[in-house]
């Protein structure tokens, strides 16, 4: 397959490549910058432009790139860049999509789990409700950005992405330091569910949507067993063999991030996999104990 991919600098799409390589596609990278070689293909959303005429005959498009939602603290400003850097730039692409005389069988659009806010014990599948906080309101603009690709009859998968697991990057490479200092514990009072997914089966998961024969629509990209904050904090703990005794309390980790305290670390969200069952993909490490030894070891 001919596979065009979008951020593929980030820590998915770096992975993404170096599998669909290894696997014997051809992979063109969406780039940004004057200078672009080929097979690379040139776009810069923020100006509106993009090679479309090396976008024909595309087999696939992975869309992931977007503004980082974690790195520091949310002013109006870096929410104005999370939302346009998504909903930009995937209108751009999807319009894009839309004017091809070959357009592509399939369009991987990122979207994240924050489509449905925070919900306590609920149980959440791709036929839930969306929530109403500002990350809720992102997704749905991202998703909907998207439509242009559906209704030119391209296969649109919008992929929820859970928490991403893996040490080079994400979530995860920031608690390790504290926990590998044995400073690490829970976080507030610890009940909120954490729908988490290792890297690896992000990878195999989207090369099986890829070449899946399924209708388009959202897709939860997450392992069928959530955990909550305290269990995910007891079992690093245990995978370290270090102790986990500093709770960090919901007012303090408020004080420090702001509203992306409530957002992405006291948000409680139980996600199910249903569609990822319904494709009959096996995940790899669908425990939380085995994904984190494999990923550590």
């Amino acid at each position: 397959m001919k596979i065009a991919v979008s951020g593929s600098h980030g820590l998915v799409g770096r992975a993404l490549v170096r599998s669909l390589t290894k696997n014997s596609h051809e992979v063109c990278g969406l780039v940004r910058g004057r200078e672009v070689s080929a097979p690379d293909i040139g776009w810069d959303p923020d100006r509106g432009l993009i090679d479309v005429a090396h976008l024909e005959g595309m087999d696939a498009v992975v869309h992931l790139a977007g503004e980082s939602i974690a790195e520091g603290r949310w002013s109006e400003e870096k929410k104005r860049k999370i939302r346009e850097s998504r909903v930009k730039g995937t209108q751009l692409l999807s319009n894009s999509l839309a004017q091809l005389s070959r357009p592509p069988a399939t369009f991987i659009c990122a979207s994240a789990i924050g489509y449905y806010g925070n919900r306590g014990d609920e149980v959440l599948t791709e036929f839930s409700a969306p929530g109403r906080d500002f990350l809720a309101s992102v997704c749905i603009e991202w998703e909907q950005a998207t439509q242009p690709a559906t209704q030119k009859g391209i296969r649109t998968i919008n992929a929820r992405f859970g928490i991403i697991l893996d040490k080079q990057g994400g979530a995860l490479a920031k608690m390790l330091p504290p926990f590998r200092m044995g400073v690490g514990g829970r976080i507030g009072s610890g009940e909120q569910w954490m729908s988490w997914i290792s890297l690896v089966d992000v990878i195999q998961a989207i090369e099986h949507t890829l070449i899946k024969e399924t209708s388009g629509g959202p897709v939860n990209f997450v392992a069928p067993h959530p955990v909550t904050n305290a269990e995910f904090t007891k079992t690093l703990g245990r995978v370290l063999s270090r102790p986990t005794v500093f709770p960090i309390p919901a007012f303090g980790v408020r004080l420090a991030f702001g509203e992306m305290a409530d957002a992405l670390l006291l948000a409680s969200q139980r996600v199910r996999p249903a569609r990822l069952k319904d494709m009959q993909y096996q995940f790899r490490y669908p425990q939380l104990e085995s994904a984190l030894r494999s990923i550590l070891q």
